[in-house]
C-alpha cells in the first residue's frame, strides 16, 4: 500500500477524483485521467442494458472524446484489488505501455500502482 501523502499532489488529486465520483454517484467504481496538458476526466461506472463500461474505460473515452492526445497518469477506486485487464488495455491505448495506473480501495489507499502495458 502506498501512503496517498506520499503521492505526487497530480497523482493525489485524480485518486481524489476518482473517489468523489464513486461517493456521488453511488457506483462500483469511480476513475479518473490526467491527460497531457494536465486536464481532467472524472468518471464511474456505466451500466445500462445496452452499455457496460467500467469507470476507467469511461474516463479514458471522455478524455478521447475531449481531444486528448495522450494519458500522463490514471486511478481507479474499486473493491477489486486489482486493475482489470480491460481497464489497462483503455489506459495503454491513449497513454502507452508505461502509463501508471493507481489502484485504490475505497478509502482513497492506494494500493498499488501498475503500468498499463
Amino acid at each position: 500500500m502506498t501512503d496517498s501523502s506520499a503521492l505526487d499532489p497530480e497523482d493525489r488529486k485524480i485518486v481524489t477524483l476518482a473517489r468523489s465520483a464513486r461517493a456521488r454517484n453511488g457506483v462500483p467504481e469511480g476513475a479518473a485521467v490526467r491527460d497531457e496538458t494536465g486536464r481532467t476526466y472524472v468518471a464511474g461506472t456505466v451500466a445500462l442494458d445496452s452499455l457496460r463500461l467500467s469507470a476507467l474505460q469511461t474516463a479514458v473515452a471522455m478524455a478521447v472524446a475531449s481531444g486528448a492526445k495522450s494519458l500522463e497518469a490514471a486511478a481507479v477506486v474499486t473493491e477489486a484489488e486489482a486493475a482489470s485487464a480491460e481497464d489497462r488495455a483503455a489506459v495503454r491505448d491513449l497513454g502507452g505501455p508505461d502509463t501508471p495506473v493507481l489502484v485504490a480501495g475505497p478509502d482513497g489507499t492506494v494500493r498499488e500502482t501498475v503500468t498499463a502495458g
